[in-house]
């Protein structure tokens, strides 16, 4: 397993880490998947023999039930793992029980301990912007717990490049701990962070951890052109990440399986392959409803992709620029050297 560097952090992560969205199975959450706490302790297991060290789990996963499974399975081992969980959206009755407050941020890290059963979290992330609340007041109830000792590390989950902007600027100029991490959706089938989400966080230094690398399962290779699988999460209302062109899906899809094929490996390693040669990642989070499914995915940390294999991909899966995006690379080549000019063709 390679480990690399969270950011300008000084902490190092697995390339691949565990996801664990599937854990309980409550609620909503019924659609991904409801691995009991058996399965888990597999999982686990399985992942701490690949090498693995970072769990990432969330208040909202279940209601809470993934943040208790997770602090069953890792109880004895808590030091042999980074422990990564999200606060933000609704996790308690009342005009108070969600946002990104000083009180929400604080009931929602006490109560996330208390069932992770443990006394700090390795990384503790913003899970979305929250409009209403000032930007200092979130940003200072952060540093709080850094200082605290409670949390090691802070980051944010799905913000927009100028989220990312204003969060980091506002921390440098106030003195804050500054995010070390940015999460955000990414996957051969949804490109669109590359825009300007990836960039800002690049130039702002950070981590970027990828959720939902395999499209919510349609980059395992089980759903294909004019066949329908037996089950998965597309299959119900889950309705994440959404799709807007099916039949591009199927192109990326079927340009996959073929450098899979090629390669006599599964689909889903390929997919993540590709996202562990992209620039800024720092962990790409794999889920899984069992030991067996994980074992499968965990074989993507060895694979690398030649430079034929990832053009390939890229350009099947490419999306038209926007603007101001198409006039940029249009106009920039006078700020570029010759070896520039050969890549952007």
């Amino acid at each position: 397993m390679e480990y690399r560097q969270l950011g300008r952090s000084g902490l190092r992560v697995s390339a691949l880490s565990l996801g664990t969205m599937t854990f309980g199975g409550a609620g909503g959450f019924a659609k991904v998947g409801h691995t009991d706490v058996g399965e888990a302790a597999r999982i686990l297991d399985r992942c701490l023999e690949a090498g693995v060290n970072l769990v990432d789990t969330a208040d909202i996963y279940s209601d809470g039930a993934s943040e208790e499974m997770v602090g069953q399975i890792t109880k004895g081992r808590r030091h042999d793992l980074l422990l990564a969980t999200k606060c933000r959206f609704p996790s308690e009755a009342g005009a108070n029980g969600a946002g990104s407050s000083r009180h929400h941020i604080l009931r929602s890290v006490e109560a996330s301990l208390r069932r992770l059963g443990t006394d700090y979290v390795d990384l503790y992330q913003l899970h979305g912007w929250d409009g209403q609340t000032p930007l200092d007041e979130t940003l200072s109830a952060l540093d709080g717990l850094v200082r605290s000792g409670k949390v090691r590390y802070v980051g944010c989950s799905n913000y927009s490049a100028w989220h990312l902007v204003k969060a980091v600027t506002t921390s440098e100029a106030r003195g804050y701990e500054r995010f070390a991490s940015h999460q955000i959706y990414w996957s051969l089938i949804g490109r669109d962070a590359e825009w300007e989400v990836v960039p800002a966080g690049m130039d702002m230094g950070l981590g970027t951890l990828v959720w939902s690398p395999l499209g919510g399962g349609l980059l395992t290779g089980k759903y294909r052109r004019g066949t329908q699988p037996e089950g998965g999460r597309h299959l119900s209302d889950w309705g994440e990440p959404p799709i807007y062109d099916q039949d591009k899906v199927y192109r990326v899809i079927e340009a996959l399986v073929e450098v899979a094929e090629a390669r006599g490996v599964a689909p889903a390693q390929v997919a993540l392959a590709w996202l562990l040669a992209r620039p800024t990642v720092s962990s790409v989070i794999v889920g899984a409803r069992n030991a067996e499914q994980i074992g499968q995915t965990l074989g993507a940390a060895d694979l690398a992709l030649s430079a034929e294999e990832l053009g390939k991909l890229d350009a099947v899966s490419a999306n038209p620029l926007p603007y101001p995006l198409w006039h940029q690379v249009k106009t920039v080549r006078d700020r570029l050297s010759e070896a520039d000019h050969v890549a952007l063709g």
